[in-house]
């Protein structure tokens, strides 16, 4: 039976000893890793999603949203510890839970990452789009940079940024790692100096009324901001590139999480303060859907007479900024999201193509989608496959949209890695914890109900989006993964003896003309 095919802790180290990444990443690259694929669209752009949820009362939700991220990482950091390989809540939920609940794991994490990728690529679109603008006074038409549920036809400017990152994942991951770091400083930067010019301007009467939506509002507005967190467990997929896993991998998880919760606060309170974040209403003073027609042709009406809110504005930071005067730190905070931005779409078709290797590696998946370049030695058809869905839902639909599909899947993940803690302090209690999980059976419920809890205060349509995914990827297990199983089947090593994952650039051992290092 499917539910009794269970890989043991044991077996799993064993195989990415067999097939496993050179280990290169330390502490501090694996924070600033954490940090890259964390600040991004969350903080740029669904600032006024969920303002336009919540209002000032959005400062709770970061606090709400945090709060559920900070237990479900404290969960990672045990896993991730004990079983240092590739592969995330995959992995965790194939020793414990067996291969069918895995399987819906792992399905779960391609939605998480690939639609992830897409909202990064739509917010990256509206920075863009307000730079031209305001910078040099291009004005790119409306209906080429929205997607219909925006009023527009097709977004290409988030296309076209989805076609650079693929070429540059493509070229190889050594190439990517060394943007990344780059423009993690560049974005720290800029929103330290947004931090510094608003927050002495707030006005206290901006934060009234707190809860114009009351207290669903707040948790309505978390969950879609939770989407502001989770690029943490990108961290916990690149466990297998890591020196000393069992004690940097917890570091990184939670040093990531905690720096850009403080940033999110702050940044938040800012803004709110300097020009407010009051939602817009219907005739009937009901709130309208972010992402929805008519939100959108409301904001066109305010356009119009020269108005623009906050929750409005493609380019929220960059539009505060201005609206207080400082219209040039506006643009280049404006330049900084467009240079930053695409680091995150980048690290979640990072950790895509992560999740696809380790589900190969144990026959869930075509191998052929781990094939490698012959020139470049990068994964270039997953990637290539990845790209082309990401690219198409990031030139159709709203960055709100998206990020809601994703904490869909996102959140189902984050639950299975708490049950996975638990039951393995039961069943495997002897086993070595370089990092335990402290007071782990409050932590672990904390962790679970608060992810049942934003789940379902996602919008409509997000909540059928996971069950309908869900029930493609059990269609594609019963059709090829169920037969195919390296467990089901007895197998230890791919079909073929391809050595998948060696042969794949790391991060950070790469010499400049793309030929690897040797390694002692």
């Amino acid at each position: 039976m499917i539910f009794w095919r269970v890989k043991s802790l044991d077996a799993i180290l064993a195989t990415a000893e067999k097939k496993s990444l050179h280990r290169t990443l330390g502490a501090w690259q694996l924070t600033l890793l954490g940090i890259g694929a964390i600040i991004g669209t969350g903080i740029f752009v669904l600032t006024a999603e969920a303002a336009q949820k919540a209002g000032p009362g959005m400062m709770l939700s970061f606090v709400i949203a945090s709060f559920v991220c900070t237990v479900a990482a404290l969960c990672y950091s045990e896993l991730s510890s004990m079983v240092p390989v590739s592969g995330s809540a995959y992995t965790y939920s194939y020793a414990v839970l067996g291969e069918l609940v895995a399987w819906l794991v792992g399905w779960a994490l391609m939605l998480e990452y690939s639609v992830a990728a897409s909202a990064v690529a739509v917010g990256w679109s509206g920075y863009f789009v307000g730079l031209m603008q305001n910078s040099l006074g291009i004005e790119i038409p409306f209906a080429l940079a929205n997607g219909p549920f925006a009023g527009g036809v097709i977004n290409l400017p988030a296309v076209f940024i989805c076609i650079l990152v693929i070429a540059l994942l493509v070229i190889g991951t050594r190439e990517s790692a060394t943007f990344n770091a780059t423009l993690v400083a560049i974005k720290i930067a800029a929103l330290t100096l947004f931090i510094a010019l608003t927050l002495p301007v707030a006005n206290l009467e901006n934060f009234q009324p707190f809860l114009p939506l009351g207290e669903a509002g707040v948790v309505a507005a978390a969950s879609s901001i939770f989407f502001a967190y989770v690029g943490f467990d990108a961290v916990s997929t690149a466990a297998e590139e890591t020196k000393d896993p069992q004690r940097n991998v917890p570091i990184g998880l939670i040093s990531s999480l905690a720096i850009c919760t403080v940033f999110y606060l702050l940044i938040s309170a800012g803004a709110i303060g300097a020009i407010g974040a009051q939602p817009l209403l219907d005739e009937t003073g009901k709130n309208l859907v972010p992402g929805s027609l008519q939100l959108a042709e409301q904001c066109k009406s305010l356009a119009a007479l020269g108005q623009q809110p906050l929750v409005c504005s493609r380019e929220a930071l960059a539009l505060v900024l201005r609206e207080i005067g400082w219209e040039k730190i506006g643009n280049f905070l404006g330049l900084t999201a467009f240079l930053a931005l695409p680091s995150v779409v980048l690290m979640m078709l990072f950790g895509q193509t992560r999740i696809f290797f380790v589900m190969s590696r144990d026959g869930l998946l075509p191998e052929v989608l781990s094939r490698i370049h012959p020139r470049f030695k990068t994964p270039h058809i997953v990637t290539y496959v990845t790209g082309l869905g990401v690219m198409a839902a990031a030139a159709f639909l709203p960055v709100g949209k998206l990020a809601d599909i994703s904490n869909s899947g996102t959140l189902f993940a984050f639950m299975v890695v708490a049950f996975t803690v638990m039951i393995l302090r039961i069943k495997d209690k002897n086993r070595v914890r370089p990092f335990r999980t402290p007071i782990v059976w409050l932590i672990g419920p904390l962790a679970v109900l608060g992810c049942i809890t934003l789940f379902f205060f996602l919008p409509a349509d997000a909540k059928l989006v996971f069950p309908i995914w869900s029930g493609i990827g059990l269609i594609f297990y019963f059709l090829y993964g169920y037969r195919k199983s390296h467990v089901g089947r007895g197998v230890d090593t791919p079909a073929g003896g391809e050595d998948i994952i060696s042969q794949v650039r790391p991060l950070a051992d790469c010499d400049p003309d793309g030929t690897n290092k040797k390694t002692e």
